[in-house]
């Protein structure tokens, strides 16, 4: 996963058009939240901006873009979850700049198309492989999930991402999506079916085991 500094919020180029909202005027003590708050969080801006856009370069972009907004706006938080208050930015400037490019937003299959809730159990990957062949092995899983993840449709690809990459709780991420936990939940278990399809062998997707909400 990309690692950013916390000069990076520095604009490159703008994401999305227009000029960031807000007052970009901060005191020394707010500017110090906005560093300890919020750019701790860039890492997981950039993975979210990236499975959403499906495009490396345009997510830097969109996090720089978000992350300016976020400071620009940062007088008007008002407290709470600052990861998924930047997380919520960042979901906005990828849908502004993926506006922008196609002139038009992408097409999000309905949730009634789907079948029955279920989910997959995923392992982590061990880390530190010694021998060439290991590390070539374990970037393939690499690339194979992350090309599974980027097969689902939103937005049940940004669920997965948000609980399963991120580790939001439910309330984080119906807050960054702007839907109901119960839809956040629904959409999570329909997007680790999919996930599973892909990743498992025939047979092995298990029933979804009952989870308690964070």
């Amino acid at each position: 996963m990309k690692t950013f500094s916390p000069s990076f919020f520095t604009r490159r180029r703008t994401a999305g058009a227009g000029s960031a909202p807000g007052d970009s005027s901060l005191g020394v003590a707010q500017a110090d939240d906005f560093r300890r708050l919020v750019l701790s969080h860039l890492d997981g801006a950039y993975n979210l901006a990236r499975y959403l856009t499906r495009d490396a370069e345009l997510s830097e972009d969109i996090v720089q873009d978000a992350v300016l907004r976020a400071f620009r706006s940062f007088g008007q938080f008002r407290g709470g979850s600052a990861r998924a208050w930047l997380f919520a930015i960042v979901r906005n400037c990828a849908r502004t700049a993926q506006a922008s490019a196609s002139g038009r937003m992408a097409l999000v299959v309905p949730e009634s198309h789907l079948g029955e809730e279920a989910v997959a159990k995923l392992g982590h990957v061990a880390d530190a492989g010694p021998t060439p062949e290991e590390t070539a092995s374990r970037q393939s899983d690499v690339d194979r999930v992350r090309s599974a993840i980027e097969a689902i449709p939103e937005p049940f690809r940004e669920a997965v991402v948000l609980r399963d990459l991120e580790d939001l709780s439910y309330a984080e991420i119906a807050q960054v999506s702007g839907v109901p936990v119960g839809t956040v939940m629904s959409r999570l278990s329909r997007g680790r079916t999919m996930l599973a399809k892909q990743l498992l062998p025939s047979g092995e997707v298990q029933p979804e085991q009952s989870r308690s909400v964070k």
